[in-house]
């Protein structure tokens, strides 16, 4: 089942596109917050899967060019309809501030605070361009509480046949 705007389509399943496994194109800005223009590209592979009926999915990407690897892990809360996503990657091993959202005509939109070399900023994860074999993930630091965004970090998902 894709994305919905509804509640009842919403509630854990707004997240089943993901499961699977899936081969991953990345566009990430060299450095985040500095005036960069210069983005590198590189290739990942990630694998997810969903529990609680959907209410829950969890993925782990390989990111090798970056020297570790990643995993998020979405929990649906139904009282509130919204989805809560935390992040932990292996140079660290510890969880990552979560964002929160949901998603609205087929567009996830999950924001939340967090720092970023020390500097407070407000994260965004947006999903979108979501159909049974591909979909798009993009990640965005904001310096002035949400006024304006830097994109840095672009994933671009195919599904792995």
């Amino acid at each position: 089942m894709l994305a919905s705007s509804s509640p009842a389509a919403r509630r854990g399943h707004d997240f089943d596109f993901l499961e699977g496994s899936w081969l991953v194109h990345h566009r990430r800005l060299k450095e985040r917050l500095a005036g960069c223009d210069e983005w590198e590209e590189f290739e990942s592979t990630a694998d997810a899967v969903r529990f609680f009926d959907g209410a829950g999915s969890f993925d782990v990407i390989g990111l090798e060019h970056l020297g570790w690897s990643g995993a998020s892990l979405r929990l649906f809360d139904p009282v509130t309809e919204e989805w809560t996503i935390y992040w932990a990657n292996s140079s660290t091993g510890r969880l990552e501030p979560p964002v929160t959202g949901r998603f609205v005509d087929g567009r996830g939109e999950f924001s939340g605070d967090d720092t970023h070399e020390g500097m407070p900023v407000r994260v965004r994860y947006v999903w979108s361009e979501i159909t049974p074999s591909s979909a798009r993930w993009e990640q965005a630091f904001s310096v002035d509480d949400g006024e304006t965004w830097e994109t840095n970090w672009i994933m671009e998902l195919a599904r792995q046949t």
